[in-house]
């Protein structure tokens, strides 16, 4: 009787790690204080600190994670912050009066 000849053996599926769905606040700097919310049935993403009780929501689209809306939330702040940096508050125009 012959013998069946022996499959190669295939390698195991490699798991794709999962992304963190918890962030560092940037403006209280605690750790592990940022969640993230995502609402598919609304398309909305929210993320809020437990701690400072700041939040950041902004529409999401189907393929959108955690870690794109907290990406979203830290631009939005640099944004804001170079904003700030150009309008700064002036000093009124000195006038010039001529004396009589």
């Amino acid at each position: 009787m012959g013998k069946r000849k022996s499959r190669p053996k295939t390698e195991p599926k490699k798991r794709m790690e999962k992304l963190e769905s918890v962030f560092n606040c940037p403006f209280c700097n605690h750790e592990k204080s940022v969640n993230c919310n995502i609402d598919r049935k609304e398309m909305i993403g929210e993320v809020m600190c437990i701690i400072c009780q700041e939040r950041y929501s902004t529409a999401i689209t189907n393929l959108s994670e955690p870690i794109d809306i907290y990406s979203e939330w830290i631009d939005e702040c640099e944004r804001v912050n170079e904003m700030d940096g150009e309008i700064s508050p002036k000093s009124p125009p000195l006038t010039h009066h001529d004396s009589w």
